[in-house]
């Protein structure tokens, strides 16, 4: 069988499956990031401005982002104000990777993102403290009423004597000796519990994917189930993440499971909630009430929602994770990501791809032998099929399969290739781009070829 034509077929079973746009293409020499749903970008512009160019869109929907963004970005930053589902993400024609500057990501459907090639990335740690303070807020302002004293004295409730304050304040518990539950021991779930034990909350979680012993650890009591956790709690707050498995994880069924006349907060996700099951049990006096950060419609409003005509509500703006600090520390984070995204190999460099199991079992990804391709390629082979024409008959490609040890040129018309077993490899310059001179001249190890395109 002819040479070229066994070559061609070895490198056509390389890049099988592979579909732009690709995980680890060489990036553009200046390539774009956008940041899809804000106009603030001087927290990220200092960082990313030696290796991209910054834009902002002020999106709520992929419909309202500019055209050269949907062309041309590789990077994407994204508060939780906008949703990009498989249909908005196919209309990003060269996007790589999409930080979420935030911890939660329901927002993005992360596995077709994985499909299309496109990593996923979320900032867990900035607003940890943040929101385990709001959320420990909330089940104070449950427990005391605050909010329902202040809004009476600013009706002209002047609380004189002990009928009208009992009036005023009845439904005021004492903290010490009452079970917290935590649904999710997460890091906010961990901070929350830690708060919660020097008021004198007996504090119970359950959280079935979290190792053994951690409870150990904390002083906390572990409970093996959901129900056994609804039954023993006066209080409990919501801390897991929004996936397909736990969406309305309070509903009408779990509410009726929870000690009667118990508290709900909400610092987690809206869909974790069915807010008409909950306005129902509110009114019924099932849930004596409510704190709810976050909503299954957002922006949130009373007018609207199931909840107008509910008793004992108290609604946030989706803020707990709200501080100066917090915002800036996220971001400067979320640049970060970017940057070792252009910089590095997606997904290896990344601190926190949340789809990087999708990412491997996506179709560019087993079809290529790791072992094959050279570190410094990253994924270079993959951009396009080529024909490698061979004319030297002693050439070291028979010897052994070959794998590209070099990256493409800005102006790509030549690779080089070398034998893995060779312990010298073409050298790069610190940017990794092989200069068009070395490649044309060759040297004793490695031999650049001309590549024809395929049809």
């Amino acid at each position: 069988m002819d040479r070229h034509k066994v070559k061609r077929q070895r490198l056509d079973r390389i890049c099988e499956g592979i579909r732009p746009p690709i995980v680890n293409g060489p990036m553009p020499a200046r390539p774009l990031v956008a940041l899809l749903d804000g106009r603030d970008c001087t927290v990220e512009m200092p960082i990313l401005k030696d290796v991209a160019t910054v834009a902002f869109c002020d999106a709520q929907s992929t419909q309202e982002i500019h055209e050269k963004v949907l062309n041309e970005a590789v990077g994407a930053l994204m508060y939780h104000t906008i949703t990009l589902s498989r249909q908005d993400l196919e209309k990003f024609k060269a996007l790589r990777v999409i930080v979420r500057i935030g911890s939660g990501y329901d927002n993005v459907d992360i596995k077709s993102a994985a499909e299309l090639g496109i990593a996923v990335c979320n900032i867990p740690s900035s607003s940890v403290e943040e929101t385990a303070d709001s959320t420990l807020c909330h089940i104070l302002n449950l427990y005391r009423r605050v909010t329902w004293l202040h809004q009476a004295m600013r009706e002209g409730n002047r609380a004189s004597s002990m009928e009208q304050i009992r009036e005023v304040a009845g439904g005021a518990v004492r903290i010490r000796g009452e079970t917290l539950g935590i649904i999710g021991l997460g890091r906010v779930g961990q901070a929350v519990a830690l708060r919660a034990k020097p008021f004198g909350f007996n504090v119970i979680f359950y959280d079935p994917y979290l190792p053994d012993g951690v409870e150990r650890s904390l002083g906390l009591q572990r409970i093996g189930t959901l129900q056994d956790l609804l039954m023993h709690s006066d209080c409990i707050t919501l801390h897991c993440s929004l996936n397909e498995h736990n969406h309305h994880l309070i509903n009408d069924f779990t509410i009726k499971q929870m000690r009667h006349g118990c508290f709900l907060v909400n610092t987690a996700r809206g869909g974790l909630v069915d807010e008409k099951a909950l306005a129902q049990a509110l009114k019924e006096g099932r849930i004596r009430g409510t704190a709810l950060d976050v909503h299954e419609s957002e922006p949130f409003s009373f007018a609207q929602g199931p909840l107008k005509d509910a008793p004992n509500v108290i609604c946030t703006p989706h803020t707990a994770w709200y501080s100066e600090q917090a915002s800036i520390e996220s971001r400067e984070d979320a640049a970060k990501e970017i940057r070792r995204a252009i910089t590095g190999h997606i997904p290896d460099t990344l601190r926190n791809c949340v789809n990087k199991e999708y990412l491997l079992l996506a179709a560019q990804w087993p079809s290529i032998d790791p072992a094959a391709v050279h570190p410094e390629l990253n994924g270079a082979v993959a951009y396009r099929h080529y024909i490698i024409q061979c004319d030297d008959a002693n050439d070291i490609c028979r010897k052994k399969r070959c794998v590209p040890s070099a990256y493409w040129h800005r102006s790509p018309r030549h690779l080089a290739f070398s034998c893995r077993s060779l312990p010298c490899m073409l050298k790069t310059r610190g940017d990794g781009i092989v200069p068009c001179n070395i490649l044309q001249e060759g040297c004793r190890e490695t031999k650049a070829y001309e590549m024809t395109p395929m049809p």
